[in-house]
């Protein structure tokens, strides 16, 4: 099957395809190919035209951005009362 368009069709049995991805630049008047294409002069071709975004992920953030990003609100010795906070455990001194 071969997608055209918006619906797929059968090939025919005479008809050989030769797949073959690329990436091109449209510079206002024609299309600039990104890397040679294997191809002999002459060959007929079909072509679709899929417009590629811009990559636009953002860095990933770090540890402490997104703890502070949080905002969150705790005491002075969340950290080492920890169990007492999450849990109401109390703890003797000893431990």
């Amino acid at each position: 099957m071969i997608k055209t368009g918006l619906y797929w069709r059968q090939p025919l049995l005479l008809e050989k395809i030769m797949l073959q991805e690329l990436e091109a630049i449209f510079d206002g008047k024609s299309l600039q190919l990104q890397a040679p294409l294997n191809l002999a002069a002459g060959t007929r071709v079909r072509i679709i035209v899929e417009s590629v975004l811009p990559n636009e992920q953002k860095q990933p953030k770090t540890f402490l951005q997104t703890a502070k990003s949080l905002q969150l609100k705790g005491e002075p010795d969340w950290s080492e009362k920890i169990d007492q906070y999450l849990y109401g455990e109390t703890l003797s001194g000893d431990d």
